[in-house]
């Protein structure tokens, strides 16, 4: 697939960045945020100013727990959380980037994993 567009991103995600006021609050509320690249707020700026690459390349979409705590606090329901999703998306969607080798595996496992998200993880990511 082709590059994804801020439109594209913006529909898949069904938020206005535009209602943002650059509150940070979104961000003060973020659980992952010591983890992200890009905290909620600027994943808003970035998108409203067309940054899209720069957020696909990056790992904060996949730290985000998606929990949503985002959202919850945002005083203008602008949704961080969701973009962070419609971004997530778009990478998954780009043909071969949503492939696991059976030879990466012992690499991203952890002693406390349960096996039922390893077989998860592993048919998810090979198909």
């Amino acid at each position: 697939m082709g590059k994804y567009t801020q439109e594209q991103i913006l529909r898949m995600s069904g938020v206005n960045t535009r209602k943002c006021m650059k509150c940070g609050k979104c961000s003060g509320t973020c659980p992952a945020y010591d983890e992200m690249e890009y905290h909620p707020h600027q994943f808003v700026a970035m998108v409203e100013n067309g940054d899209i690459d720069v957020l696909i390349q990056s790992n904060s979409i996949w730290n985000c727990l998606s929990c949503f705590a985002c959202v919850e606090r945002c005083p203008r329901s602008v949704e961080p959380a969701n973009l962070i999703e419609a971004v997530r998306l778009a990478v998954i969607r780009r043909q071969g980037e949503n492939h696991l080798k059976a030879e990466e595996i012992p690499d991203k496992l952890e002693e406390k994993l349960p096996q039922q998200a390893i077989v998860s993880a592993f048919r998810k990511y090979s198909k």
